[in-house]
């Protein structure tokens, strides 16, 4: 399991867009991967379930993987949350 805390700096935060382009990351990777926020937990491949933390911008969250590229997803999902999803838009 790799378990990496990142904030939120994108000042929306993981609104409907940017949670798209996180989920879809997520769903990149074999491993299941979950994003926890406040000891809530669901699932990363879920936008639904992202929605539903209400993560705005400054918020702290965890990004968590479990599989055989539990390193890569959490990684690249950490590193997508860094650039403010910049290369996404």
């Amino acid at each position: 399991m790799c378990v990496k805390d990142v904030v939120v700096e994108n000042q929306a935060g993981l609104h409907a867009r940017p949670a798209t382009f996180f989920i879809q990351k997520a769903n990149e990777f074999k491993s299941s991967v979950w994003v926890e926020k406040d000891e809530r937990r669901v699932n990363a491949k879920s936008l639904l379930g992202v929605l539903s933390l209400g993560i705005l911008g400054g918020t702290p969250i965890r990004i968590i993987a479990d599989g055989s590229d539990e390193q890569e997803a959490v990684q690249e999902l950490v590193a997508l949350v860094q650039s403010r999803f910049s290369d996404q838009y």
